[in-house]
């Protein structure tokens, strides 16, 4: 039988064959600054001809060749040759990236030798790929190397073999070189390992040991159970046996730290196959995708909050529908029983539990983003001073309420009712997380996001402010991080809270070109953080016209009233009938629009935004207009498309939201006849 070598033997030489593996160059010198070692990937990194990969060329050669072309811009070659030997000289460790001519950008790493001398890393930092297709590359680069060095190596042992006895200074000259080669793969960013037929470790880089919080010498000579401990062999003996058939295959694992975080690796085992077909052992090559995963997993997050934002918008412009007919219906019941009260006690109860219907709907809208808002210059410090009275009555004594505004000055631009809202709702979930008490801060500041903040938190770059709001409660476990601002879900009982009031507080800071976010651990209390877009101040109108809900005494126009809801069109109907308006009805934009051009007397537009057929309601009113510049013009939804309330024609129409009482349609008209036209 063919006799191997010591294992202790195989890795000096094993770590010759892979510097042409990496996907940097590298290149090593000693004390008088000439060539020990180079990959090919150094000379195609910096096009250099194949005649400067041979051992001795001088650092010097290197530096004139790249004056001569021209490489380091506009100068005198040899005075560019000149420095940059002598900072070489000093053997200091350096990182630096310089940009080539050909537009290129190259990243150097040196680091300087024990024994004199230094070894860099070249890192072509213009073309990274992607992470599956480089470990493919890799895996595919190992595989025909393994099987090509396999045979080589077998040669190599005989011939180390044959030639010991007679050469002992060889044994000391590769003792050296592994020492030299060692120190290289732990340059690498990689996890580098290599265990033999029976699972002992013969060799593991720096950066493998690292990773599972060991020594690598400690490692070497050991079974895998053993080295890193039952739990982690368990997860991974099936692929490990496997590999030991001779078959290469790639897992990922996971792995909890000490400080309790998770992280991910994928590991590639390549057998080392001798030439008769035995199967010698297995180099492992893993890569850190613990920032993959979170990214993934951040990107699934927020596609699922999206998706339900889609699911609650469309649910709640149903709602909205239905709660018109029934507010509408019961309104009109109880207007004509005033004097019935043992109708008025049904009657009653039902229209507060459809008015709590209603604010559930806001709520929903609130988070989908189709909330109305009005969007302009607040004060923060204005707007948490006149809060904080309010604050302090919804919290119990034994919770101290803090407020630190180093932003007090500053504008946010956001609709002040519901920036009130958001912050109260972060209040009150503060004050949930504390039963027993504790310390609740409010604070406000400047913050800059350049492009790549601003990308995390998906948001333009520029200035906004942070609001947070800072407990020292219960805190969160990183599951309950992921779904907190999801509508519904609640850690609280059953009955103490509907799930909405985070939700909504997320819909508002999107709807508003911000974003919210949480930061929390069990036990270690929570912060919430609202940013919003930083403005100036403007100049505001001051004052509202009082109006009466009977357009002020004037003769009322005719109203054409387009809603696609029989049920809806006939309360609103009523409603308009009762305020005095005659009201000619349509189902549909295509319709109306027929009315439009064929009823002179139309003197208001009361339209429902979203439709089937080719006008929706926006679209409606951009057609009136056209044709009826003195046309009046009112819309009504149960939720704001953002999307349609882009178009200029038509953003300046009032919006009535569903559902609505008669007093406040009436409301609305008066301000709709009584302002100066726009249109």
């Amino acid at each position: 039988m063919m006799q191997h070598p010591p294992p202790e033997a195989a890795p000096g030489a094993m770590l010759l064959s892979w510097l042409d593996l990496l996907d940097q160059g590298v290149t090593v010198f000693d004390a008088e600054l000439k060539l020990v070692a180079c990959n090919q990937r150094f000379l195609t990194l910096l096009d250099f001809p194949p005649q400067l990969a041979a051992v001795g060329t001088p650092f010097e050669a290197y530096i004139r060749y790249n004056a001569c072309r021209g490489e380091y811009g506009p100068g005198d070659a040899e005075l560019q040759v000149a420095e940059r030997v002598v900072r070489a000289q000093r053997f200091e460790r350096h990182d630096t990236e310089r940009m080539r001519p050909d537009g290129s950008v190259l990243r150097v790493r040196g680091e300087p030798l024990p024994q004199g001398g230094f070894i860099a890393l070249y890192t072509d930092q213009t073309e990274q790929q992607a992470y599956a297709r480089l470990l493919q590359q890799q895996k595919l680069d190992l595989e025909g190397h393994v099987g090509q060095r396999t045979a080589e190596l077998e040669q190599a042992r005989h011939q180390l073999r044959a030639a010991q006895a007679a050469n002992a200074q060889l044994g000391a000259d590769l003792q050296r070189s592994e020492q030299r080669l060692r120190l290289i793969t732990d340059t690498i960013p990689a996890l580098i390992a290599y265990f033999d037929h029976g699972q002992i470790y013969r060799y593991a880089n720096k950066g493998y040991a690292d990773w599972f919080g060991r020594d690598s010498a400690q490692m070497s000579g050991r079974h895998i159970s053993l080295a890193l401990g039952s739990k982690f062999y368990a997860a991974v003996q099936h692929y490990v046996e496997e590999a030991l058939t001779g078959k290469q295959l790639s897992y990922e694992y996971s792995m909890e730290k000490d400080d309790g975080s998770t992280i991910f690796a994928r590991s590639t085992l390549v057998p080392e196959i001798a030439a008769d077909g035995e199967v010698l052992g297995c180099f492992v090559l893993s890569f850190d995708i613990t920032e993959q995963k979170q990214t993934q997993a951040a990107l699934v997050q927020a596609q699922k909050m999206e998706a339900i934002g889609q699911l609650s918008g469309g649910m709640a412009h149903d709602f909205n529908n239905m709660l018109t007919v029934v507010l509408g219906n019961l309104g009109e019941l109880r207007h004509r029983l005033p004097q019935q009260p043992a109708l008025l006690d049904y009657l009653d109860p039902a229209l507060h539990a459809a008015g709590r219907g209603v604010e559930l709907v806001r709520r929903l809208l609130g988070f989908a983003r189709q909330q109305p808002l009005l969007a302009q210059p607040v004060p923060i410090g204005g707007l948490i001073g006149g809060m904080m009275q309010l604050l302090q009555r919804s919290l119990p004594e034994n919770i101290a309420l803090d407020c630190q505004l180093a932003a007090e000055h500053d504008y946010v631009m956001a609709d002040a009712n519901q920036l009130e809202s958001a912050i109260l709702n972060l209040v009150l979930n503060a004050r949930d997380a504390m039963p027993d008490g504790g310390r609740l801060q409010i604070a406000a500041n400047v913050e800059t996001l350049d492009a790549r903040a601003a990308a995390e938190w998906q948001l333009a770059g520029g200035d906004y402010i942070r609001i947070d709001v800072t407990d020292n409660g219960c805190g969160m476990t990183p599951e309950v991080q992921l779904r907190v601002f999801e509508p519904f879900f609640t850690t609280k009982q059953f009955g103490s809270g509907s799930g909405l009031g985070l939700a909504m507080v997320y819909g508002f800071a999107r709807q508003s070109g911000g974003q919210v976010s949480v930061s929390s651990q069990p036990g270690g209390g929570s912060v919430f953080s609202l940013r919003l877009p930083r403005t100036t101040p403007t100049a505001q109108p001051h004052g509202r016209l009082d109006f009466s809900g009977r357009a002020g005494g004037r003769e009322r126009p005719l109203v054409l009233l387009v809603e696609d809801d029989p049920e809806v069109r006939r309360v609103v109907q009523r409603q308009l009938s009762a305020l005095g308006y005659p009201v000619v009805e349509a189902e549909n934009g295509d319709e109306a629009a027929t009315l439009l051009a064929s009823i002179a007397d139309i003197g208001l537009l009361l339209s429902d935004i979203v439709m089937p057929g080719r006008l929706g309601g926006r679209q409606l009113a951009a057609l009136a207009r056209q044709q009826r510049p003195e046309i009046r013009i009112l819309l009504m939804s149960g939720y704001a498309a953002p999307a349609e309330a882009a178009d200029d024609r038509t953003r300046d129409i009032p919006l009535l939201a569903k559902p609505f009482t008669e007093a406040q349609l009436g409301r609305m008209l008066d301000e709709v006849m009584l302002c100066p036209r726009t249109n």
